[in-house]
């Protein structure tokens, strides 16, 4: 939908307040007028806690940082929906023209056991840190940056690795899933790196110990629905689920394992 330039709009929200994780949460109620058309979600959150601030109320906690859809903080389901109506689209880049006069916005944080509430709209989303640790790190010396030509990797390898590289991190696939599953962000995080010869060194323990620290976090199985490429703000593809899964299946069956299952060697090559 379009407004035209200058429009303003009167809003009710309805707003997910939870003053820690072990407390219980509840949805307020707050009628916010003068609501500029040309505003961001985020500019329009500004405007109400300024409100509640000039009243003696605490204002409303929620995650943001770049606001130009880069850093992945500003996670908010928005009636339903992770990051709101628009595909495509970061909550700082979802602007009010999408809204209509009189409309009830309601407003909750990511819904995930392995994302535990912090405060109101605020989540704990460490776990994807603590993936992101267990992919450990590419021991290529990279110098001085190669010339582009040197490098064997063709355009379409080039195109489907940088695809995976796009994923900002922001745990719109785990809000949006029914499972909670982690599985589009490590897929995205492996993907990028097994898809290159300077990932190749540590490809199997990678996947090894990602897909691990997915399951030791308590994040839900993938049962294909692609509802985390839908919201994925990145358009990150669900296809890269499947190089996850060959990609594990080769670390698992291919690669020399101990008795514990783990590579007894630093420099596993995936099976290939």
């Amino acid at each position: 939908m379009s407004h035209s330039t200058g429009k303003t709009l009167n809003l009710k929200l309805r707003v997910w307040r939870q003053k820690d994780a072990q407390s219980a949460g509840g949805f307020c109620e707050y009628a916010l007028t003068g609501v500029s058309t040309e505003m961001s979600f985020l500019e329009m959150l500004d405007i109400l806690n300024e409100q509640l601030v000039a009243k003696g109320d605490e204002p409303v906690n929620f995650d943001h940082d770049c606001r130009e859809g880069i850093c992945g903080m500003c996670s908010l389901m928005i009636n339903g929906q992770a990051h709101g109506p628009d595909s495509g689209t970061t909550t700082c880049q979802l602007h009010m023209r999408r809204f209509h006069d009189g409309q009830t916005i309601t407003i909750e944080p990511w819904r995930a056991k392995a994302f535990p509430v912090i405060r109101d709209l605020v989540v704990d989303r460490s776990a994807f840190d603590r993936i992101i640790a267990k992919g450990g790190y590419v021991s290529v010396r990279t110098g001085q940056a190669p010339e582009a030509n040197s490098l064997p990797i063709t355009k379409d390898v080039q195109e489907s690795s940088l695809d995976a590289a796009v994923c900002i991190g922001c745990g719109a696939c785990v809000a949006a899933c029914k499972n909670a599953s982690a599985m589009l962000f490590v897929a995205a995080k492996v993907s990028h790196l097994a898809q290159l010869p300077q990932g190749e060194p540590e490809r199997a323990r990678r996947v090894l110990g990602m897909v691990g620290q997915m399951d030791e976090e308590g994040f839900g199985n993938c049962t294909n629905t692609s509802e985390c490429e839908a919201a994925c703000p990145a358009g990150v593809s669900v296809r890269h689920i499947a190089t996850l899964n060959r990609e594990y299946a080769k670390a698992l069956y291919c690669s020399p394992l101990d008795l514990d299952g783990k590579l007894l060697t630093s420099t596993g090559s995936g099976g290939d």
